[in-house]
């Protein structure tokens, strides 16, 4: 029987009972989402770091032009960085066919976590079925890591991860799968989501916007001016790309 197991932060699960499992990163807030936008913008490559020290030592063994700096500590754009951890900025006129340099407070923490894993791929709203028909066409065991923030866990990255199980079951019944207690609780926050978006006639991604309103992170980016990255991040299915975190060489690339 298949396993599906979701961790609402990484100091919930230690690196190594990951190792030979298939792991599906989600900072819906918005590192996993500016990954997928980036990477479908025409990113060559996007390297995570934990420090922004890390990325400028890295970027000695780049030509400059090479490269776009991106990240953010505390939401807020690094000094001296190119971009700063919105979806928005990362289009195809900046990034194309570019490296990009990439640290944030907590999604980049959440991917080295992972480190152990046989696969490690990065998830959110906007590309929850891409996500979810890959991992089910090789099952075997699935871990979806939430990257929380500051160490505590935040509703966003549950509803994100509840998304991705739904449409796991989708592909394979649930019957099929051995899913832990925070995997089915998260798979019925959302479909009470989707419930409330039918009873309110609107749609998922409407929907889970409004939500993502009154949750930790949402909070902290309309406090810090970034409100109009909620309903950008809320938006469902509509990149069908996967990011795929290569240990190797340390890029995350479309797999």
């Amino acid at each position: 029987m298949h396993q599906l197991h979701t961790h609402p932060l990484p100091a919930t699960v230690d690196p190594a009972e990951l190792a030979g499992s298939t792991v599906i990163v989600v900072d819906l807030l918005r590192a996993s989402t500016t990954i997928c936008h980036a990477l479908h913008a025409g990113a060559a490559c996007i390297i995570p770091f934990l420090e922004v020290v890390d990325t400028t030592d890295a970027a000695k063994s780049y030509d400059r032009c090479q490269l776009v700096f991106g990240g953010e500590r505390n939401g807020l754009i690094i000094p001296q960085f190119d971009l700063g951890n919105s979806p928005a900025e990362y289009t195809a006129d900046k990034v194309d066919g570019r490296i990009v340099l990439f640290t944030t407070t907590n999604g980049t923490r959440a991917l080295h976590h992972a480190s152990q894993a046989k696969k490690v791929l990065i998830g959110a709203a906007v590309n929850a079925q891409a996500v979810a028909t890959t991992t089910s066409a090789a099952p075997g065991r699935i871990d979806i890591l939430c990257a929380g923030t500051n160490g505590q866990v935040t509703e966003e990255d549950l509803l994100a991860a509840g998304a991705i199980a739904h449409r796991i079951y989708q592909i394979r019944p649930k019957y099929e799968w051995k899913s832990d207690t925070a995997t089915t609780s998260a798979h019925h926050v959302w479909e009470e989501l989707v419930k409330a978006a039918r009873i309110q006639g609107c749609n998922e991604s409407d929907q889970l916007a409004h939500r993502l309103i009154a949750t930790q992170g949402g909070r902290n980016l309309i406090d810090i001016g970034k409100a109009d990255d909620l309903p950008r991040c809320a938006q469902l299915d509509t990149l069908a790309v996967v990011p795929a975190w290569d240990r190797q060489t340390g890029q995350i690339r479309l797999r």
